[in-house]
């Protein structure tokens, strides 16, 4: 069931709140937190429901092991000053997390790694064949939530809670697919309320909520699947070794950038739009990425908070930067190279991640040599160039990220550089086009001119939005600010709802006529 469907908006949705609403208003906390549980294991279940019994067991799973963690924690700090006792509960608990994280690691591997294992054994001379396995969706999101759960109560900062409430912690439909990857400090005091009050959103929330999710379904629905257009074909054509030019590749590259901008962009607005309906705020995890200065600055801005599971359960128990400059490094590249395969079974993503782990390592030098030299800031020439460096980086990256394979990718990316064709004009590249448009002869030329018009015009706007327009996060807390205004009358608020509904509408209306397409972030 899609953020953007029929099914979802006008059905799923409204039922779900409906129901939360009543209970919320006749019985008490934990019925409340049981409906939502309910129907978001229902969400799950819509798209396979064999797959549901997969994440039952493992947050069963999880649960069971989290609060023996958090036993073993409590026993621990009871005030026993035998070290023999406290050795022997420290062992356990590292015997019980190792056994909790290696139970979860090893469901990933097998159902989104296998293949990817099956095939490159087979360039080995190694006959291994795992059977057909189907990826359960978002294995990838809640399997790293789940391990940052048994990490935390394993360091002793979680404490004894409900199954009903972790479930909700876990299976929250809002962001069970496709993230934010949530930490139970954040969600856990919000799934505590008592009152009725408390469950029965405000006005302003509810105007809040419906226009952040208005927002997410156009960058969806019109921005990420428009500009989809551009970017898929010449991916398609890259994989079956078509010969492109460099406007062709630049555009391709181009487009995919703005097409995954505005999807996953549109997912986490989607998210935190539904969430705070329910009087759920999500932690903020996408915001404004292609105004980085660096690639630091990008990785603090992109999947925030994909971002900060990596630096604190990985990097810094690798040892950060705490073992000198060469081994900080080290532990930088091996974070973003286990971070690109996170994202995908192929070499591909390996490769995403293993740029990105050099541009972090060159931006953590670079930093170092300009303490060193005292450069001075350059100004505004300092950040257009500094931003125009870290978006080309970023862009070639994605290349690799989109390419269905090596060949494909390092196909377009020749393109991009080959600039013996960068001399002709980029929307008139070809002789025989210019000719045809010049002489108006044939009304299949100008169409050909005008659709490179049309596809560059595109390109060009939405850069536009991206890099100088404010973000959701800044217009969502404007609007709230408005909302909450004490002298606006609640009609004219009601109004604002009703108008914005409207447009919701008439966003699906258009979205009907052409297939609903998925979001780029639940195939990982």
């Amino acid at each position: 069931m899609l953020f953007n469907s029929w099914e979802f908006i006008f059905l799923f949705v409204p039922l779900t709140y409906l129901g939360f609403l009543v209970i919320g208003r006749f019985f008490g906390n934990r019925l409340v937190l049981s409906w939502l549980v309910l129907c978001s294991l229902f969400f799950y279940g819509w798209w396979n429901p064999i797959y549901l019994s997969l994440i039952v067991l493992s947050m069963v799973f999880n649960y069971s092991v989290g609060m023996g963690l958090v036993s073993l924690n409590r026993s621990l700090n009871s005030g026993s000053i035998d070290s023999n006792f406290q050795h022997r509960r420290k062992l356990q608990i590292k015997l019980l997390l190792f056994l909790g994280v290696s139970a979860h690691l090893l469901t990933l591997a097998y159902f989104k790694y296998a293949g990817f294992l099956s095939d490159n054994l087979e360039m080995l001379g190694i006959n291994w064949e795992p059977g057909k396995i189907v990826l359960p969706l978002g294995i990838s999101f809640f399997t790293f939530q789940k391990i940052a759960f048994l990490v935390d109560a394993a360091r002793g900062e979680v404490k004894s809670m409900g199954i009903i409430e972790y479930s909700l912690f876990v299976t929250f439909f809002p962001q069970l697919i496709a993230g934010p990857i949530v930490h139970h400090k954040e969600m856990m005091p919000q799934f505590e309320k008592q009152r009725y009050s408390q469950y029965f959103p405000s006005l302003p929330q509810t105007g809040t909520a419906i226009s952040i999710f208005l927002m997410g379904l156009l960058k969806k629905v019109i921005l990420a699947d428009g500009i989809s257009e551009y970017a898929n074909p010449v991916f398609n054509a890259a994989l079956s070794g078509e010969v492109l030019g460099f406007y062709d590749a630049w555009c391709g590259a181009l487009a995919y950038t703005l097409q995954l901008y505005f999807d996953f962009s549109g997912y986490c607005d989607m998210a935190v739009g539904v969430a705070l309906l329910f009087g759920v705020s999500l932690p903020v995890n996408f915001n404004s990425p292609y105004k980085s200065l660096n690639i630091i600055d990008f990785w603090r801005r992109w999947h925030i908070t994909l971002s900060r599971f990596l630096r604190d359960y990985l990097y810094i128990p690798l040892g950060g930067n705490r073992k000198g400059l060469v081994r900080k490094e080290l532990n930088l590249m091996a974070t973003m190279l286990l971070g690109g395969l996170w994202h995908g079974a192929s070499w591909s993503f390996v490769l995403w991640g293993g740029l990105h782990g050099g541009y972090l390592m060159i931006n953590h030098l670079w930093n170092y040599v300009k303490k060193l030299i005292a450069l001075p800031n350059l100004g505004l020439l300092g950040i257009i160039l500094a931003r125009g460096i870290t978006l080309v980086a970023v862009i070639v990256a994605w290349v690799f990220f989109r390419a269905e394979s090596l060949d494909s990718g390092l196909l377009i990316l020749g393109k991009m550089v080959d600039f013996s064709e960068a001399v002709q004009l980029p929307l008139l590249w070809d002789s025989e086009t210019l000719n045809g448009v010049l002489g108006s002869i044939g009304p299949q030329k100008w169409y050909r001119f005008f659709d490179s018009f049309r596809e560059a015009y595109w390109i060009f706007v939405l850069f536009l939005i991206v890099l100088f327009f404010p973000n959701t996060s800044e217009i969502g807390a404007k609007i709230k600010a408005t909302l909450e205004d004490s002298r606006i009358p609640e009609a004219v608020i009601y109004g604002l709802i009703g108008a914005t509904a409207y447009l919701l509408v008439m966003l699906i209306i258009i979205n009907g006529s052409k297939f609903t397409n998925e979001f780029i972030y639940f195939n990982f």
